[in-house]
């Protein structure tokens, strides 16, 4: 259950970041709400995930979601470039955390 409740706090960030650019562009009150709900449901989600798995492993796997998950988000939602050089880091943050979990 660790592992689906480090998932889940991946992508809340994501949510939480989807709020951010929301804030920035239209300063409502629906904005702010995503942000802070999808925050703290995120850090609550991760704290529960630490209970039982390594923090550095917890970590990465968390900003790992959250930095490809904004990243993917930006480019097919809000038109952001779509270079391969993109998509090559990309590969690359996935490729790192799935390193860090095997070797752990």
């Amino acid at each position: 259950m660790d592992w689906v409740y480090l998932i889940l706090a991946g992508c809340l960030e994501v949510i939480g970041v989807i709020g951010l650019n929301r804030v920035i562009k239209y300063k409502n009150i629906q904005s702010y709400v995503i942000l802070i709900v999808g925050f703290i449901l995120s850090f609550s989600f991760l704290a529960l995930a630490m209970k039982t798995l390594p923090m550095g492993i917890s970590y990465a796997v968390w900003t790992g979601i959250g930095t490809v998950g904004g990243t993917l988000v930006g480019m097919f939602i809000y038109g952001e470039s779509k270079d391969w050089k993109r998509i090559a880091f990309i590969g690359m943050i996935v490729a790192a955390v799935i390193g860090l979990k095997l070797t752990s």
